[in-house]
């Protein structure tokens, strides 16, 4: 095990406009689960690439136990990667394929079958040792690559985006499995994806990426309640927060056509931002309140719960989202939604740094 601290770390990639990775900074500790997430070309990847040794860092550094790893070769890091394509060798069969990596370290044939067994226990794969990967489904071929790397014991795990082949189902019943493994390991893993639920559902904790650069580093609930900053708090969550246009008024903020007064502190913290991005996550609306008015566009109906999607009445591009229960109204009705103001965010709307705590 082993801890991992990216110092500033920086990859530019030749002929590029900006940096991929932009002076990053965040410390993995050791045995930890840490995702890193974010849309595409945010550069989540190229960090973990940086981590693996597969991109060159420009500038600052990253440390694996302390030791600078610029310059080290991939080889001499100890890690283990898993990548979005399986990288099985057809010929070969299961045991093989998880064996490979050690047999070309000269690691003996007798403690090459003790750590690939123990590993297929881990993974269930004992029945298909002697089987090819052709024969396999998918996400039995994702579990040898896992196999695969597990066998090495490496200081780190280093996990890019190893779920996206699997269809939906699978997808919830690898990633479980993924996160119980990893907790068994107790092995520092870095996992990258670009799905908020698997990030928020695996990571002891999340590093929140845009555009090269980490806008906030910090555990599932505390990315939910306490985002950074709007893109946070847009991209974390399912359905994502509600975000209005709003101002700072004496008696409080005015948006969507009406004044709603937050707790005191927040007030207090509001006073000199003047123009104001309002947040309010879907289930902290309720239907049948006083405050906004909300002509109903679409209502996904989940069964234990319903989702209606909207606009404020006046201004269609002013989305809403809330979250009712089994009884909602109806597509194309007017209806009106209360805001428990207790859990409202506001953030800065020419920064979009959060304002208050």
């Amino acid at each position: 095990m082993a801890e991992v601290k990216y110092e500033n770390a920086t990859c530019i990639y030749p002929g590029a406009d900006r940096p991929a990775v932009d002076s990053l900074a965040l410390a993995v500790k050791d045995g930890e689960f840490v995702v890193m997430v974010g849309p595409s070309g945010c550069g989540k990847t190229t960090a973990l690439r940086m981590l693996a040794g597969l991109e060159e860092i420009d500038d600052g550094s990253i440390r694996i136990d302390g030791q600078d790893m610029v310059g080290v070769p991939s080889r001499d890091r100890d890690i283990a990667m898993v990548f979005q394509n399986y990288a099985l060798y057809p010929s070969k069969t299961v045991a093989e394929n998880m064996g490979f990596a050690l047999k070309m370290h000269g690691v003996p044939k007798d403690e090459r079958a003790r750590r690939v067994r123990e590993a297929a226990k881990l993974l269930d794969l004992e029945q298909f040792l002697d089987r090819k990967p052709r024969h396999l489904s998918g996400g039995q071929r994702q579990r040898v690559a896992m196999g695969r790397a597990i066998v090495r014991e490496p200081k780190v795990f280093c996990m890019d985006e190893p779920l996206s082949n699997l269809d939906a189902q699978l997808r919830v019943q690898t990633r479980t499995q993924i996160a119980e493994l990893q907790r068994r390991l107790k092995v520092t893993t870095v996992y990258v994806t670009h799905d908020q639920v698997e990030a928020m559902t695996m990571g002891d904790r999340v590093a929140v990426m845009r555009l090269g650069k980490l806008q906030q580093f910090a555990s599932p609930t505390e990315l939910y309640d306490h985002p950074a900053n709007v893109f946070v708090a847009g991209f974390i969550g399912s359905p994502a927060m509600n975000r209005l246009e709003g101002t700072l008024t004496p008696d409080g903020i005015h948006t969507g056509g009406v004044t709603i007064r937050p707790p005191d502190a927040l007030l207090r913290a509001a006073q000199g931002h003047g123009k104001l991005v309002v947040g309010i996550r879907p289930e902290h609306l309720s239907v049948g309140g006083s405050d906004l008015a909300l002509k109903v566009e679409l209502v996904e109906d989940l069964g234990s719960d319903s989702y209606i999607y909207g606009h404020l009445s006046g201004d269609r591009d002013a989305k809403i989202i809330v979250r009712a229960g089994r009884e909602h109204p109806q597509p194309g009705e007017l209806i009106k939604v209360g805001v428990d103001t207790a859990h409202l965010h506001l953030f800065d709307a020419a920064s979009g740094e959060r304002v208050g705590e």
